[in-house]
């Protein structure tokens, strides 16, 4: 028994790690690391989304164990909605994000080019200190919304492998933190071109609005494939 249940946690860990490495989660984290100046930065945006997703996880997760309920299909689709919804949003706040440094960067540009140099140093500085922590903030926020998407799978999955609501808890756990390290992982790779580049602006534009392309347009066919495909739409007319 001590075995099998080592084994089915192992692999909760080795799910948890590919679960992370969805698109529709990758996606969304990089949104955040493309913000990040700093490696370590895109790295604990990645942390702090683990947490968030294993946070709702756990807790809808123990709450349906113990009361061996489910989520009503329409629900649950609608939860996973939510995810398209939040997709469009970060992806259209992403590619608006350089706005106001432009918009910063004409104004300074009749002075010298040692002018703009040194207002990125101290203006955007400033608001850098305060967008790290929107950003750690709004990274835990997604993990949230993308843990109460896949809360229902989760718990069908928990309740064929395990035995009692203790075992339930230890394995959402582990899935956890195996979401965690994944994340982790991939943040801190999607991180990387922002970082090199962040002192290339125009590089560092085109790759974050890039970013904020692919959400918006991934976030519009996820939002359309539940849907019509899956007929979320119907179910809601119902």
């Amino acid at each position: 028994m001590e075995v099998g249940l080592l084994s089915i946690l192992g692999l909760g860990f080795v799910l948890g790690f590919k679960h992370a490495i969805e698109p529709d989660h990758v996606i969304a984290v990089s949104t955040i690391a493309s913000q990040s100046k700093k490696l370590w930065r895109s790295s604990l945006a990645g942390v702090f989304w683990g947490i968030g997703h294993t946070a709702t996880l756990f807790i809808i997760g123990i709450i349906l164990i113990v009361m061996k309920g489910e989520i009503p299909e329409k629900y649950a689709m609608s939860l996973e909605f939510l995810v398209g919804i939040m997709l469009v949003y970060l992806g259209v706040t992403t590619i608006l994000s350089f706005k106001n440094i432009h918009t910063h960067k004409q104004e300074h540009d009749g002075g010298v080019h040692k002018q703009v140099h040194s207002h990125d140093h101290s203006g955007e500085h400033g608001h850098h200190q305060q967008h790290k922590k929107v950003s750690y903030l709004k990274s835990m926020f997604i993990g949230l919304v993308h843990g109460l998407a896949g809360s229902g799978a989760m718990v069908v999955l928990t309740m064929s492998t395990v035995n009692s609501a203790w075992e339930g808890a230890i394995y959402i756990l582990i899935f956890g933190a195996g979401t965690v390290i994944g994340m982790l992982f991939f943040t801190t790779l999607i991180g990387i071109p922002f970082v090199f580049s962040a002192k290339k602006f125009s590089l560092n534009k085109s790759l974050t609005q890039i970013t904020g392309v692919i959400s918006t347009v991934f976030g519009i066919y996820y939002m359309y494939n539940l849907g019509i495909t899956e007929g979320l739409f119907k179910l809601w007319l119902q």
